[in-house]
């Protein structure tokens, strides 16, 4: 089963999303568990204070460390060090090491990591997500995604934190609730057992064709066999399930070539092999999920 936590300041925004459709059908099947987190439980002061002015002036608010990190490592485990330093912290991200009496670096064994889940951050500066990438994730046991909002999080929050950055497009959002939702229902149909039929994830788009390159879904169509003086196409009236494969394949290279002519060739859409306060249950929809306010 794949466990998903997500750490939002508006958990209101996933009460029904995740209650519906594929989700809630994957709960009901015991195949996907979703949490969802108000990042304000870990705040500290009695405004529950997640943002503050950022540094250098500007417009906006920033998303302060301390809350985000503590949040992360209750719901993940704590990292043993920093995934990458900024350039300006790159001196105190060297904790693995120490000066012996001649002032030489020396390394040392840091502290083991207790990372247990994959943290993900939502965010334009991310990864571009896709359906290879999607497939990567779905092998996951459990994920972290965290909703950035604001100007953006304090880049030392990512430093500490995060594994990755993902990125639904080339623009901007309000927030990162709903690229969490594009990935949480792209991960979630990939789970075995989700989907009622599971071919139909081996011709939907941007599977790999014969040529391992990724294809566009051809045209689909259902009764009544003439509407409006449109007919469904002869063959896929025909019983020859071998002319239909043929046909639906042609269809969609046409289909690609037409619309996503980037898609056309081998390394397109390629991915890298790539606690709160007060929690309370809702009920609702065989108790799909947990809010934690």
């Amino acid at each position: 089963m794949l466990r998903i936590d997500v750490l939002t300041i508006f958990p209101g925004l996933f009460e029904t999303f995740v209650q519906e459709s594929i989700l809630g059908i994957a709960h009901e099947k015991g195949c996907v568990e979703i949490a969802i987190h108000d990042l304000r439980n870990w705040a500290t002061d009695r405004h529950r204070t997640v943002d503050d002015t950022p540094y250098g002036g500007g417009p906006g608010m920033v998303m302060k460390p301390e809350p985000l990190v503590a949040a992360i490592e209750a719901l993940a485990g704590a990292q043993a060090a920093p995934r990458e330093c900024s350039e300006d912290l790159r001196d105190s991200c060297d904790s693995h090491k120490l000066h012996d009496s001649e002032g030489r670096f020396e390394e040392r064994e840091g502290p083991k990591s207790q990372r247990h889940a994959k943290v993900i951050l939502l965010s334009p500066q991310g990864k571009k997500f896709d359906q290879a990438h999607a497939e990567c994730l779905s092998r996951e046991a459990h994920l972290v995604l965290v909703c950035g909002r604001y100007e953006g999080v304090d880049q030392r929050a990512i430093d500490l934190a995060v594994d990755e950055e993902i990125s639904i497009g080339d623009y901007v959002l309000c927030g990162g609730e709903i690229p969490a939702m594009a990935v949480i229902e792209a991960v979630a149909r990939l789970i075995p057992g989700v989907l009622g039929n599971a071919e139909s994830l081996e011709t939907e788009s941007f599977r790999s064709g014969p040529s391992r390159l990724l294809l566009l879904e051809g045209p689909q169509y259902t009764r009544p066999a003439e509407f409006r003086g449109l007919v469904v196409p002869e063959v896929l009236r025909s019983g020859d399930h071998g002319a239909i494969r043929r046909w639906r394949e042609e269809e969609a290279r046409r289909r690609t070539k037409e619309r996503r002519p980037d898609l056309g060739s081998s390394d397109s859409g390629s991915s890298e092999a790539g606690h709160g306060k007060n929690e309370k249950s809702t009920r609702r929809k065989n108790e799909v999920f947990t809010i934690n306010e």
